[in-house]
């Protein structure tokens, strides 16, 4: 053989080699990652008999999509991996990595599950079987033993009992698990330590209709011997002061405990533990506790070791009494717990201009704060809490209205103490502390951050350092206000679950942080507060009155929110639990509507729109409350539309198509001339006429040169309130104006988004001038600095400036469309957000009349991107892209 033909076929058998090495390479690099049943990461109740399976693929190939997976679900984690002990096995050919659902044998309530999963994809490459992953059944309604158990007087007492109760355990333990829920709010410890790292369970649900319980595994918590549990209770929402007029016992008049122990042994006999007459209940140390006014606590009333093994207990222990089990169904927890997150350290301890001691924490949050102290016994130390401090620098408290929100504690004989609350929360930034003893330094307090536990998903950032701190005062509302409901406040005595709040946000909500399992849970209770002529109360869960619902764009929550949810998650489920909640709801209206026209009933209207002071030629941008309602008549019979596609319920889609076009047919008739002209000249009323579709399309560019003209007429400045806000933006940059979009957005005067942050605001502001420009307040009787609302504008942030778009064909982000439309306001943004498939990443910067982006889209998903000079299909992979602007 010649030399170089021999040399030849070395190099073609070296390149041939390091081919297969590299496809190896990659095969071994595909893997399947963050498996999740019902959305949720080993989880612990689950109550559906066909269980939903989701998975994340990751492969550095470009173009990757799933060609076939292999599932299988068995009894024992060591054999699982051989195949063994199974219940359910598949092979099947589609793409499909997302909610899966179970087609196994019957399970069994209160059994563990394992599973685990591998993937081929579209290259021929298999991946590895995936960890091993479990999730566990619910409690069936028949399997509950344990007896409800209270104090045995009248629950009168302020004080917080207690239960005890010891048990042994004599054989070698295989499993143990705790099912717990309570009628008020527990904290539940075994052997002196808590259980669980949750907070304000069972939550708040429509507790006539559901409560929700807890499943926790003990087994390492348990001793061989004796053991020890210790419950506390607290009035919660459950018995507490809620809602509006003082009012108490809305739920109920009487704390109540159920607990249930499930223990396995090795040799498999079970043994059950549960709460009964055998319990004991007395008082401890915490002297009153309530969501609005805060919680008292004696340290001098504390029992040592009640908790714990070896305590005697002495006279003050009393049996305790049963409870009637009441009509409520018992329901598996079905979204995230409220935990501790962040944690602040003083900025400053300083005095102000009165003379008071105040803490500064730069962060106004939900939660509490943890004292250290020391002291004479006795020792009273008041905690007051408060968002904003006076322009004269004092402690500001009027915006809480009645509630008092104070922690108080009272010192033990003279050794080192930390207290923190249990059954209450407060928002704040700042703390004026009174009765410290000694000198008061910011090592002795810690401000902790308490809300749902929900993944952050998305991050967004950009070129200015104002939009930066919007972005972060938008998270920093949703973590405040989603604890457990979505709230529309935190801090003042209110605290609920307004439903216009709620379905304003919902969309942002979903880009910042995975709200599925938050929301499946609250839905629930949408839907079983709705009332039986269909109509949707103000609050959920309905703490008002029976009177208190049907307001246009509060009551559209029963169709916003399961749409907007599907959509970002690719859940049926969203629509399939809600459609009927969906349907009754758009029948109400029609069933209060005269000739298909919406003109009765209250409304709350463009909430907080805006109103100058001395309105002389009237400026205020009052808009007619039935237009309104005309405009969310057509849009939740439209989101009734798709989910009835959705679903294949093709006569619905048939019979609410006919309605929508008299419903938009009556709105034109009534509302609009007929050169386009709306009876309110307002920017909400022709945001919301345009973005719902009501106006004959030859007419909507026209009605959008009004609406710019308007927003030119005040200066550039926005005057929509809570309902046309959230898509002021949407609407302008979809009619051609986004230049006006980003005006409005970089505005830095009131009213405008950028107002609060330069006047020092780390959540959103209920008001757009909840501090005036002179420092002086707005009406006190409803001004919050930590609400939400108007941080809708966040979904345009991410589907505008960043360009990440969800496709409603396509949803849960199958398909993306990375579409940014740049303003030279800004000169650079990046936004990550991490789908029910993966992270999609979008990133752009100018330069030198250049817009440069990067892409990057995860497997078994696919994008369009959209640039001012090119579209192009891409699959999976990071690509890179420039465009002339």
């Amino acid at each position: 053989m010649k030399p170089f033909i021999k040399t030849l076929l070395q190099k073609f058998v070296i390149v041939g080699f390091l081919c297969i090495l590299s496809l190896m390479t990659y095969a071994q690099k595909l893997s399947v990652i963050d498996l999740k049943v019902e959305h949720l990461k080993n989880p612990m109740a689950i109550e559906t008999a066909n269980p939903r399976f989701s998975w994340k693929i990751i492969s550095p190939i470009k173009n990757t999509l799933q060609s076939s997976y292999e599932i299988r679900v068995g009894t024992n984690k060591a054999s699982i991996n051989l195949g063994k002990d199974l219940v359910w096995e598949a092979t099947v050919s589609r793409d499909q990595s997302v909610l899966i659902k179970y087609n196994g044998a019957a399970l069994l309530s209160k059994r563990k599950y394992f599973w685990q999963v591998r993937v081929k994809d579209n290259h021929g490459n298999t991946s590895a079987w995936s960890d091993v992953h479990f999730f566990q059944m619910g409690i069936g309604a028949m399997d509950w033993s344990a007896k409800w158990i209270k104090v045995a007087e009248t629950d009168t007492s302020a004080r917080s009992p207690i239960f005890r109760k010891e048990f042994s355990i004599n054989k070698k333990l295989k499993s143990a698990m705790v099912y717990v829920t309570a009628k008020g709010l527990y904290e539940a410890r075994i052997n002196g330590q808590r259980i669980s790292d949750t907070y304000f369970a069972p939550g708040w649900t429509s507790y006539k209709n559901h409560l929700q319980y807890q499943v926790y595994d003990v087994t390492t918590v348990l001793k061989n011997g004796t053991n020890v549990f210790g419950v506390s209770l607290g009035n919660g929402w459950y018995k507490g002061r809620i809602g509006f007029g003082n009012q108490h016992n809305f739920y109920g008049d009487t704390r109540g405990l159920l607990l249930q122990l499930l223990v396995e042994y090795t040799d498999g006999t079970t043994e059950t533990i549960n709460s009964n007459e055998s319990w004991k209940y007395a008082y401890g140390p915490i002297m009153a506790s309530d969501i609005y006014d805060g919680e008292i606590y004696d340290a001098r009333m504390e029992i040592a070791g009640w908790d714990n093994i070896g305590f005697k207990e002495d006279n003050k222990w009393n049996n305790v009494g049963i409870m009637e089990k009441g009509p409520e169904k018992l329901v598996a927890m079905a979204g995230p717990p409220v935990k501790k997150h962040e944690q602040f350290k003083a900025l400053k301890v300083f005095k102000t201009p009165a003379g008071e001691t105040v803490v500064d924490f730069g962060q106004n949050l939900v939660g509490w704060v943890m004292l250290k102290a020391k002291g004479a016994a006795g020792t009273k130390i008041t905690l007051s809490h408060a968002e904003v401090l006076t322009k004269e620098g004092n402690f500001y408290t009027t915006n809480l209205r009645s509630a008092k929100a104070q922690d108080i504690y009272i010192l033990k004989e003279n050794t080192a103490q930390i207290f923190e609350p249990h059954f209450t929360f407060q928002g704040f930034r700042y703390v004026k502390i009174e009765g410290y003893p000694g000198e008061l330094t910011p090592e002795n307090v810690t401000a902790v951050a308490l809300y749902s536990a929900m993944e952050t998903t998305g991050k967004f950032v950009t070129s200015n350092a104002l939009l930066n701190q919007l972005q972060h005062n938008i998270q920093w509302g949703q973590k405040g206000n989603f604890l457990d409901v979505p709230t529309d406040c935190p801090q003042r005595d209110e605290r609920l679950g307004w439903t216009g709040d709620a379905q304003a946000f919902a969309n942002t909500a979903a880009y910042n942080m995975d709200v599925s399992g938050f929301f499946t849970k609250w839905l629930k209770d949408v839907k079983a507060d709705q009332l039986p002529n269909g109509a949707i109360p103000h609050v959920i869960p309905n703490v008002l009155g029976a009177n208190d619902g049907a307001s246009a764009g509060w009551a559209d929550v029963a169709t916003i929110i399961p749409w907007d949810m599907y959509v970002a998650y690719g859940d049926r489920q969203f629509l399939e639990n809600q459609y009927e909640s969906m349907r009754k709801w758009v029948d109400y209206i029609s069933s209060t509507a005269k000739n298909n026209l919406w003109n009765s009933g209250f409304h709350f209207g463009d909430w907080l729109f805006y109103r100058p002071n001395d309105d002389n030629d009237g400026r205020a941008a009052v808009t007619d409350k039935y237009l309104i309602a005309q405009t969310f008549y057509a849009h939740s019979t439209q989101l009734l539309i798709n989910a009835a596609n959705v679903l294949g319920k093709q006569e619905d889609v048939a019979k609410y198509s006919t309605l929508l076009t008299s419903i938009k047919s009556a709105f034109v008739r009534e509302y609009m001339t007929p050169t386009g002209r709306l009876v309110s000249g307002t920017q909400t009323a022709y945001v919301l006429a345009l973005q719902f579709d009501m106006l004959p399309e030859q007419l909507r560019a026209a009605c959008a040169d009004r609406l710019v003209a308007n927003i030119r007429d005040y200066g550039n400045h926005l005057t929509t309130g809570f309902l046309g806000t959230p898509y002021l933006c949407h609407v302008l940059t979809r009619f051609g104006h986004n230049d006006v979009a980003y005006d409005l957005l970089m505005q830095e005067s009131y009213p405008s988004w950028l107002y609060p942050v330069k006047m020092g605001a780390t959540t959103i502001w209920e008001r757009w001038d909840g501090i005036k420009p002179d420092g002086s307040f707005q009406t006190p009787d409803m001004n919050s600095y930590n609400h939400y609302a108007y941080g809708a504008i966040g979904d345009w942030m991410y589907r505008t400036i960043a360009g990440i778009n969800s496709v409603a064909d396509n949803p849960g982000y199958k398909a993306v469309v990375i579409a940014p439309k740049p303003n030279g306001k800004i000169t650079s943004a990046s936004a990550e957000l991490e789908t029910v498939y993966g992270t999609v990443k979008s990133s752009w910067k100018l330069e030198n009349g250049l817009l440069k982006l990067e892409v990057s889209i995860p497997a078994n998903s696919k994008a369009k991107v959209i640039l001012p000079d090119l579209t192009r299909e891409i699959g999976s992979g990071t690509y890179y892209f420039e465009s002339k602007i």
